[in-house]
């Protein structure tokens, strides 16, 4: 969770400061916030990769652990249709093999 919360507030603090600068330059309110935005995302890309991995990284433990949790989840429908089709392509190999010989 605290990694998920650091690249949170680096990215909200990249985003302020550039937004911050941007209006001070006369840019406009409306304008600063979307080139704010863009910047901010690239420069987030280019230079956070490492603190948006740890926080993947953490995310996608916690998300297996809850999957664990849950237990496997069973689709009945899917199991009955694979079931048919199951059925339906042994008794067409069944036809095939009876029409070769």
């Amino acid at each position: 969770m605290r990694e998920m919360v650091v690249y949170a507030v680096l990215r909200l603090a990249l985003f302020g400061v550039i937004w911050w600068l941007l209006t001070l330059a006369g840019v406009g309110v409306m304008l600063a916030g979307v080139l704010a935005a863009l910047i901010s995302m690239l420069l987030s890309i280019l230079f956070l990769d490492k603190v948006r991995d740890r926080a993947a990284m953490r995310w996608k433990a916690a998300d297996d652990r809850r999957r664990e949790r849950r237990g496997l989840v069973v689709d009945e429908d899917a199991q009955e249709e694979d079931a048919l089709l199951d059925a339906e392509q042994s008794t067409d190999q069944g036809s095939e093999d009876q029409a070769r010989q």
